[in-house]
């Protein structure tokens, strides 16, 4: 799998032009008529268009960008992208943004389109336009886009071209290694186009679907999956990442739930609120039902002597180092989720909940002086006759590593009779109850329901004696 970690870059390897502007005391007639923003289509035809500019990502490879005149697909030369190979120093990447701070008018317009090949069949991690470092207001975005060793044409439909009346962000890319192994591709005639052929446009919220969100007073979040797919003229459905600030966002119960032009869902009391979705003017498929539960209620605040606890999460204690509270373990994991701040504390919240991983091998703990595994609970659901969490511990054995015939692992289960809705559960279990054969390399702490329970709240986690 190719990750890739985006840090905008202040690093400029074409200078600003700055100009200034003289103050003038003199009122404006009701007459004068101010410049529109250029409506200049063009990106890269045989070479940078008026006021382009090259930015690179920081991390990327900063050269990883040149103007080729040898491989084109018309014309006299055509943009070559270096993708680093796995460990090169010069960069974990390629990618950079090519933004015209004199901002354009694209309003006339219905897409980005350009020609593109490649050394070798690829996927580009991402590729649109709409990213200037700034805001990234009206930023788009194609996953995955697959190019061969052929030229063809490509065409990233724009969700709603109303909206962009002063767009600096012109295109942008982020790619890494094939494999492990870098390669070159070429994009050539990148422009904006009005093709008159682009339709159908279905746009989404939470990719489609009609999510549910449980929450507290002052914790906000921010709308997901938002999409738009346009039919295009070659019969490709072509699904685009759309920045919220493309959407018309409405709540059933502002009262309860208020959403930003931005798509960040404030919580303003208690109650339950629908939210839906325009784009423009047409319905989003998919929505998203706010519970707000009230005023978030912390868990009790521990207070053993720190120098009896090995901690591994709580605001109480000094916490050992923690590899991951969630390393969803693909594919039979469902579990979403894992720390974050409600209120004025660190939670740690799951939902999907089948099973799930604490780990902490780096270093591994040794128990061998504690005699006790405390955590808080909090189940904000309905608790059915059936419904279960077990807790299991993983201990690495004397070979301190994952495998190898000498790990140990034991589980709890606390039955749906020990369990109560929407109020913290103060767990104190015996570590000799979990059976284990060491305790002297422990790596993992998990949460387990079989998906009997969604949602679950963590706090508190911590070992002593």
């Amino acid at each position: 799998m190719k990750s890739i970690r985006l840090i905008y870059s202040r690093i400029a390897l074409f200078g600003f032009i700055a100009f200034t502007l003289s103050n003038c005391e003199r009122n404006l007639s009701e007459d004068v008529v101010f410049a529109k923003f250029s409506t200049n289509p063009t990106v890269f035809i045989d070479g940078f268009s008026a006021g382009l500019e090259y930015r690179p990502f920081d991390g990327s490879k900063l050269d990883a960008f040149a103007v080729d005149t040898e491989v084109k697909y018309r014309g006299t030369a055509s943009m070559r992208f270096d993708v680093p190979y796995e460990g090169d120093p010069s960069g974990a990447f390629a990618g950079a943004i090519f933004p015209d701070y004199g901002n354009r008018d694209l309003t006339g317009y219905d897409a980005l389109t350009f020609w593109a090949k490649a050394s070798q069949s690829a996927s580009i991690n991402e590729i649109g336009f709409g990213n200037d470092f700034g805001e990234n207001r009206y930023i788009v975005t194609v996953n995955n886009l697959r190019i061969s060793t052929a030229w063809t044409k490509y065409i990233i439909p724009i969700p709603d071209p109303s909206k962009l009346v002063a767009e600096a962000g012109l295109f942008w890319f982020a790619e890494g290694p094939e494999n492990g192994n870098g390669y070159s591709f070429w994009i050539d005639e990148l422009k904006f186009e009005r093709l008159g052929t682009v339709a159908q446009p279905r746009p989404a919220i939470f990719l489609g679907q009609n999510a549910v969100v449980d929450t507290y007073i002052g914790t906000p979040f921010s709308m997901t999956g938002l999409t738009q797919t346009f039919n295009l003229d070659n019969g490709v459905n072509q699904t685009v990442r759309a920045a919220p600030a493309y959407f018309t966002f409405k709540s059933t119960n502002n009262d309860v739930a208020r959403v930003s032009e931005d798509g960040v869902v404030s919580i303003v009391a208690r109650g339950t609120a629908v939210i839906t979705a325009t784009l423009a003017g047409v319905r989003a498929q998919g929505s998203v039902t706010v519970n707000s539960l009230g005023n978030f209620v912390s868990a009790p605040t521990p207070t053993r002597n720190p120098a009896n606890v090995i901690s591994v999460f709580s605001d109480a204690y000094t916490n050992i180092p923690v590899d991951f509270y969630n390393g969803f373990f693909a594919p039979f994991q469902t579990t979403l989720g894992g720390a974050v701040r409600i209120g004025n504390d660190n939670v740690i919240r799951y939902t999907q909940l089948n099973f799930v991983a604490t780990e902490f091998k780096n270093p591994t703990v040794n128990l061998s002086q504690m005699t006790h595994f405390h955590v808080d609970i909090q189940i904000p659901e309905g608790i059915d006759a059936g419904d279960f969490i077990a807790i299991e511990l993983g201990d690495f054995g004397p070979n301190n590593v994952f495998g190898g015939g000498d790990d140990s692992s034991g589980r709890v289960t606390i039955g749906s009779g020990s369990l109560t809705s929407n109020a913290w559960i103060s767990l104190d279990i015996p570590l000799a109850s979990f059976g284990l054969t060491s305790r002297n390399n422990m790596a993992q702490i998990f949460f387990i329901s079989d998906a009997t329970i969604s949602t679950l709240l963590v706090d508190n986690m911590y070992f002593y004696r």
